[in-house]
């Protein structure tokens, strides 16, 4: 019994070694950004971790570096802030409305809209890049939010998820719902919506990180600095920049913060509904 229980410990440490291990594997990259984002420039990637720190880095990406050209970055960090926001919301509306209508509305041609939904979430994007800058430029949306917030106003990843989820509510909720005179919005946003909390909070965070973080499309519909998204921004640091690592790691922190910040907010909900998801 007691070597019994020796074994057990030892296995116990073994475990808590290996996730340590792995936990600083995967946080190493982002505190090693972030610790370079504030280390001398003497030290910048030249230790693992820095010993010597200022706010040369920021500085200098405030102020334009030796060009003195200052950047846009409170203007693009705005910009990805609106669009980002309106982009979600969109995604979310619409994700919202057509999931409940292929899940729990009876059409014709229902199942065809679910099988191209499902087809288009496999055929790649890209190819469809020149089409949509053409249909943009022929609308004169080119360089300006409507570019960058309309045509990312649809997610079919969204729509798939909300689908399955909405097809797992007992249809008995509705008919009552129905029987008390409510019309299918009303069921939408007073039944459906408060029931989906949870996967709501996983669909939301994902979709606000993928459009915060979109670069090539942000970077093809814009051109002008004060249009400029975050993203772009630091992209184009690597010109005047490339010399300089440390404002890349400093641009590299702006970029993540709000993404930080959300994730702590909404990080018990996050979980939840990522174990409804799973299930």
């Amino acid at each position: 019994m007691v070597g019994s229980k020796g074994n057990n410990k030892n296995r116990l440490i073994l475990r808590y070694v290996i996730a340590a291990v792995l936990l600083l594997v995967m946080v190493y990259p982002y505190l090693y950004m972030v610790l370079n984002s504030f280390a001398d420039w003497a030290q910048v990637d030249r230790k693992l971790i820095p010993t010597s720190y200022s706010l040369k880095s920021y500085s200098w990406l405030f102020s334009g570096g030796e060009s003195g050209i200052a950047r846009p970055w409170l203007g693009s960090f705005l910009n990805s802030v609106i669009v980002s926001i309106s982009s979600t919301v969109l995604m979310m509306i619409f994700g919202v409305m057509v999931a409940y209508a292929l899940s729990k509305l009876k059409f014709r041609g229902r199942d065809t809209v679910n099988n191209f939904i499902l087809f288009h979430m496999f055929f790649p994007s890209i190819i469809l890049l020149i089409p949509s800058f053409l249909i943009i430029q022929k609308l004169g949306w080119y360089d300006t939010y409507w570019a960058l917030i309309i045509p990312k106003g649809v997610s079919l990843w969204a729509i798939f998820m909300y689908t399955n989820f909405f097809k797992a509510v007992p249809t008995v909720f509705i008919e009552a719902a129905k029987l008390d005179g409510a019309k299918d919005l009303q069921i939408l946003y007073k039944i459906m919506m408060p029931m989906s909390k949870s996967i709501t909070s996983v669909i939301f965070l994902f979709l606000l990180m993928e459009r915060w973080t979109e670069l090539l499309w942000d970077m093809i519909m814009v051109r002008s600095d004060d249009m400029l998204t975050l993203n772009v921004l630091l992209s184009q640091m690597f010109g005047p920049y490339g010399t300089y690592p440390g404002p890349l790691y400093a641009g590299s922190v702006l970029l993540s913060i709000p993404i930080i910040i959300l994730f702590i907010i909404f990080g018990k909900n996050f979980q939840q509904g990522m174990q409804v998801s799973l299930k």
